[in-house]
């Protein structure tokens, strides 16, 4: 079997797990699975970043998270662009994919979600909670995040497959390679500041400075139109056709 009938069976098998598995449940299924896709959207963890920056600061959390998203944002946006595969509802007919969630707009392969969830999952679960219950938990959620991204009909399972992997590659890269240097790098800008840094606890600025608490208000605020500006968008067009 040479490399392009390897890919067209891995394509056959991607549309008939996809139409098997897209829509399963109903409607509560899709709810469920929609709210548990959000812990795999890189806003979420943009603004964990923001938040153990300027809000709480914890250096070494905040180096870790860091690490973690931008070995994904090279990795993820570089290998998407490379592939550049059509996402399943742009190739599949509507009468066989349902589309349970706002299309989303990048390339299909691989899923940032999965990476996210079994990236950030293992972060928390093995490297700084140190539980194995609780790494237990994250990998059952880091299983219902990917599947939520078949379910939904926005990713096919080769795509899943592959973020996963890729998310344990980054998993192992950001901590043991990115994060140590930007801690290096944190610790040199804190000798650096003329103010008194307050670890591991909310930071008082926020209450003492009225431009510093607008700052953080602003920055949040950006987070949240990055992650709705799209949805905003598309219902200004539909109100523009529809006038």
């Amino acid at each position: 079997m040479n490399f392009k009938e390897f890919l067209k069976k891995i394509d056959e098998w991607d549309q008939k797990v996809i139409l098997k598995y897209n829509g399963i449940g109903g409607k509560p299924v899709k709810y469920m699975l929609k709210f548990i896709s959000f812990f795999g959207r890189e806003t979420l963890w943009i603004s964990l970043i923001m938040f153990y920056l300027f809000i709480w600061y914890d250096p070494f959390l905040l180096s870790h998270l860091s690490a973690t998203f931008l070995i994904g944002l090279l990795l993820i946006v570089i290998i998407k662009r490379m592939v550049n595969r059509s996402r399943p509802f742009e190739k599949l007919k509507e009468d066989m994919l349902k589309v349970l969630e706002k299309e989303p707009r990048s390339r299909s392969f691989p899923s940032w979600h999965s990476y996210n969830a079994i990236a950030f999952g293992l972060l928390f679960g093995v490297f700084l909670l140190n539980s194995p219950i609780i790494t237990v938990l994250l990998l059952i959620l880091v299983f219902l995040i990917s599947f939520s991204r078949i379910h939904l009909g926005v990713h096919y399972p080769s795509d899943v497959i592959f973020g996963t992997f890729i998310g344990i590659i980054g998993f192992f890269m950001s901590t043991f390679l990115i994060a140590p240097g930007l801690q290096v790098v944190l610790a040199y800008f804190e000798k650096m500041t003329v103010y008194e840094i307050e670890y591991y606890q909310i930071n008082s600025m926020i209450f003492k400075n009225v431009g510093y608490l607008l700052l953080c208000i602003l920055i949040f605020c950006l987070i949240l139109f990055y992650a709705t500006y799209k949805i905003i968008k598309d219902f200004f067009k539909k109100e523009t056709r529809q006038t």
